[in-house]
């Protein structure tokens, strides 16, 4: 039935729990991953929020987000080379998150999005909305929501 999934993850105990219910899910299916981390474009700090030296560096910005993301999306892999499921991984620099999960799902020819219920709480997550729940929002292809 499934043949491409994309799962989203950023680390938290509870996306950690969506990347495995999609290993599985992959597994059963003889499907592969596609594992997504997203994360936030370099952007300039206005004077007097950091040192100096912060001001204009995105190469050093760049490098320390994809480590990050690399960290995150290597758990990812070593739980997939466990139960044998084929996986890639992508990092993405975007400032919406929910564009860049879609923008990837197609380009990478997905046929199902599994992602995690969290999202923001309290008044942010009032007026931005919760990720997940843009995707619901705003994709076509199927999105499993792993609570």
């Amino acid at each position: 039935m499934y043949r491409s999934i994309l799962v989203v993850t950023d680390g938290s105990a509870l996306s950690k729990k969506a990347v495995k219910a999609a290993l599985r899910i992959a597994r059963d299916f003889g499907a592969k991953i596609v594992a997504l981390n997203v994360q936030p474009p370099y952007q300039p700090p206005i004077a007097g929020e950091v040192p100096a030296a912060f001001l204009h560096n995105p190469a050093e910005y760049d490098q320390i987000a994809r480590e990050a993301s690399g960290k995150i999306l290597a758990e990812t892999q070593a739980l997939a080379a466990k139960l044998e499921v084929p996986t890639s991984v992508v990092t993405v620099f975007d400032h919406s998150v929910y564009k860049a999960i879609i923008r990837t799902a197609k380009a990478r020819r997905c046929d199902l999005i599994v992602m995690a219920s969290h999202g923001r709480r309290g008044i942010k997550g009032l007026l931005l909305g919760s990720e997940t729940q843009k995707v619901l929002t705003h994709c076509q292809i199927p999105v499993l929501v792993h609570r």
